[in-house]
């Protein structure tokens, strides 16, 4: 009744909300995925994105449309795999920055796991930053991580704000720095942190910095500071700090998928967990 075809359309668009950009991940024409998203809603009999010339969202009937197609999907690979004999196998070296310590990033790698047993998983956990350099020195094999919005590196997975959050009870004084809670250089959103800061002639301090997220964490629940982190991954316990706060704005950051050397022994098996992180996208970043 659906065709994989369309149901991977459906989820580049569910994650970028742009037709543009899952066009440009999928390698096809903006005109054959306005085809593919058609046909998926003329086969659901439903309208599965709400759209006009400026934005595209999720309709009820495409977010449940979302679990439903991750699922088809991997049961469609899995028979695949099995049937045509393909096995991957292999050393994969792994990076996934910090952001993704409480999301469900652990799931799919176990997932990953059980699909493709013969493949030696080496997972490395640090800032964007770091992962990035340790990508260009060919330590790694992949990397899930932060970019700027204006960097062209990488493979979209999805696009995020970042806000300031802190401790329920957190009052700012407008007299005083602003206390700060970082990462370490080169964190990528310390640097834009400390940049709309600055914009805005906006003193500050930093009471903390740790290359532990849960570090970071302890320290606002402590009600030590504040701290720019992704919209879509705040942690339990943290709060949005209110516009009443003065605080500048922060912009937004991609969260992306970047290939080492594609020559590499590993490129087979990089591509099948890019996959099944491609396939799961917002789902990801959901506790």
């Amino acid at each position: 009744m659906y065709d994989p075809s369309h149901l991977r359309t459906f989820l580049a668009v569910a994650q970028t909300l742009s037709f543009t950009q899952a066009a440009r991940r999928l390698g096809l024409r903006q005109s054959t995925v306005s085809q593919h998203v058609r046909r998926l809603e003329e086969a659901a009999g439903r309208q599965l994105f709400s759209r006009d010339t400026h934005s595209v969202e999720l309709t009820e009937d495409g977010e449940a449309m979302l679990g439903f197609a991750r699922r088809i999907l991997e049961v469609h690979d899995q028979a695949a795999a099995f049937f045509t004999g393909t096995r991957v196998r292999g050393r994969l070296r792994f990076g996934a920055s910090e952001d993704f310590v409480l999301t469900r990033l652990p799931e799919i790698l176990e997932g990953f796991r059980y699909d493709h047993p013969e493949v030696d998983l080496e997972l490395t956990v640090e800032l964007s930053g770091t992962l990035h350099e340790q990508l260009a020195a060919g330590k790694l094999d992949l990397v899930l991580a932060k970019r700027r919005t204006e960097d062209p590196l990488g493979e979209l997975v999805w696009h995020d704000g970042l806000v300031w959050i802190g401790a329920e009870r957190l009052r700012l004084d407008p007299d005083r720095p602003v206390p700060l809670i970082v990462y370490p250089p080169p964190g990528i959103t310390r640097a834009l942190a400390l940049e709309a800061l600055e914009r805005q002639g906006r003193d500050w301090r930093i009471v903390c910095t740790s290359g532990s997220l849960n570090g970071l964490i302890a320290a606002a629940r402590a009600g030590l500071g504040v701290m720019a982190h992704s919209r879509g991954l705040i942690p339990p316990g943290l709060f949005r700090v209110p516009d009443r706060a003065g605080l500048p704005e922060l912009g937004k950051v991609d969260f992306v998928l970047v290939h080492g050397n594609r020559r590499s022994p590993a490129q087979t098996a990089a591509d099948a967990l890019a996959a099944a992180i491609l396939t799961s996208g917002t789902h990801l970043r959901r506790p």
